[in-house]
């Protein structure tokens, strides 16, 4: 199979050798040539100088888009290996609200240089989202929104929509507001389009759907994707619009809380950015944190094994059935966890329903450990006997019971604490289910045993 364009230059921009200045010219005409969605892609694949260089060797149009198509710790960090011109474009080119994501991943020095460097206006505008909390959704809304008054005509109105079109986030939703700017109603282009010349927007306008400028940003767009909008209005808590979010902004926010939410529970921070352009310091510290965590929180399991020493040296079988009841109850309390963060994130469990999904869970927790625990038990009797059953049969029942109802409670009492609740899941509760659930076996097996 012959070589795609992308695969040509893909060898070349890797190779360590520096590109010539005269095949500078046909490289720039061989970026232009693939999709701009391969170009994206190569260079999140590639280290930061080479990408510098692919960005470099594209057309400004082009090097714009290819630009805004990156995650903003990705962008950050080429920051670094562009040279001063290129990234002002490039920032003077992004929308307020992807400016803001840039700045907060980039040192507070850059970003003061790269603001003094805005287009006045433009640093306004930036300034307006810049305000807003971290996390709430008027960080992630854009503040250039139609100007549209209940007297207005749709002959007004398409005249007006056609002059800024180029300046606004969105034309397919349309606010509708007082002269106080306090939010109105809301129509769409193709209510607009439909509409006769004469009608006044008051005629055509429905009750908006909307969120307050400080509500969180990821429980905002969980209850927004749902309903199939292509954008909502943001109002400040005096009712009036500041703002627009729209549908692809949404699924970013979407995408980075779910990306996060997926790292944490394996035990490890989001990369933020593509695998193979993150830096190795990078991907070192997203990983080394948790690590250290989890290594001293696993000591307390070397700590139960030292307390139920002579237990095991009584009966050196115990030892045996340990990886499998540690992970039997590690694995049922990520299940309960994975389950119930999952609940949190889509709205259908609140903080109150703590008890009710202890309740819940501790059933589930009986009916598993019910199912483990008699295979358990028939095993290990076939081989140890009848005691020995007994003892395997009893902890798969108590640790699933155990680790279901506390997988199911963690992610709640994190989000009542304030903390990420999937901080909580699957390292932490496979630590804690394993050093309980020894408790539970030793004490099982020195009440059967009678050790």
């Amino acid at each position: 199979m012959a070589e795609t364009t992308i695969d040509q230059l893909e060898k070349i921009i890797r190779s360590r050798d520096e590109i010539p200045a005269e095949r500078a010219q046909e490289l720039s005409r061989m970026l232009d040539a693939p999709p701009i969605q391969e170009v994206v892609a190569l260079v999140e694949r590639s280290e930061n100088i080479r990408a510098a260089v692919i960005l470099r060797l594209l057309s400004r149009e082009r090097s714009i888009a290819v630009f805004d198509a990156l995650d903003a710790g990705h962008q950050a960090d080429l920051i670094g290996a562009l040279q001063s011109g290129e990234v002002y474009d490039f920032f003077g080119e992004l929308d307020p609200d992807d400016r803001v994501s840039l700045l907060d991943e980039l040192p507070a020095e850059i970003a003061d240089q790269l603001l003094r460097n805005l287009d006045p206006t433009e640093r306004d505008i930036t300034g307006v989202v810049l305000g807003y909390p971290k996390g709430s959704i008027g960080r992630r809304m854009s503040p250039e929104v139609p100007i549209l008054h209940p007297e207005m005509t749709v002959v007004d109105t398409l005249r007006y929509l056609r002059a800024e079109s180029g300046d606004l986030e969105t034309i397919y939703l349309l606010p509708v507001i007082g002269h106080d700017r306090k939010l109105l109603g809301v129509l769409s282009l193709r209510a607009l389009f439909r509409a006769e010349d004469g009608q006044r927007l008051e005629e055509l306008m429905n009750k908006p759907i909307f969120a307050n400028s400080h509500d969180d940003a990821e429980e905002t767009v969980r209850w927004f994707m749902p309903l199939d909008l292509l954008a909502m209005p943001i109002v400040d808590d005096s009712h009036r619009l500041v703002g627009i979010l729209t549908f692809d902004d949404a699924q970013d926010i979407l995408q980075e809380a779910d990306d996060e939410d997926t790292a944490r529970s394996g035990g490890h921070e989001p990369l933020q950015q593509p695998y193979l352009s993150t830096p190795l310091v990078k991907v070192v510290r997203s990983r080394v944190v948790w690590l250290l965590v989890l290594a001293v929180s696993a000591l307390l399991t070397v700590q139960v094994l030292d307390t139920f020493e002579d237990t095991l040296a009584a009966a050196v079988v115990l030892s045996l059935f340990i990886p499998l009841l540690t992970g039997t109850g590690g694995n049922t309390g990520n299940q309960a966890a994975t389950t119930v963060t999952r609940a949190l994130a889509l709205g259908d469990v609140r903080k109150r329903d703590v008890g009710r999904v202890m309740w819940r869970e501790l059933r589930v927790g009986l009916i598993l450990g019910s199912l483990l625990g008699v295979l358990g038990f028939l095993g290990a009797w076939a081989v140890y006997g009848l005691p020995i059953g007994l003892v395997i049969g009893l902890t798969l029942l108590a640790v699933c019971m155990m680790s279901a109802t506390v997988g199911g409670a963690m992610p709640i009492v994190a989000k009542a604490v304030g903390a990420d609740p999937a901080v909580f899941s699957n390292p932490f509760i496979s630590t804690f289910c394993d050093a309980t659930g020894l408790i539970i076996y030793f004490l099982i097996a020195k009440s059967v045993l009678g050790l």
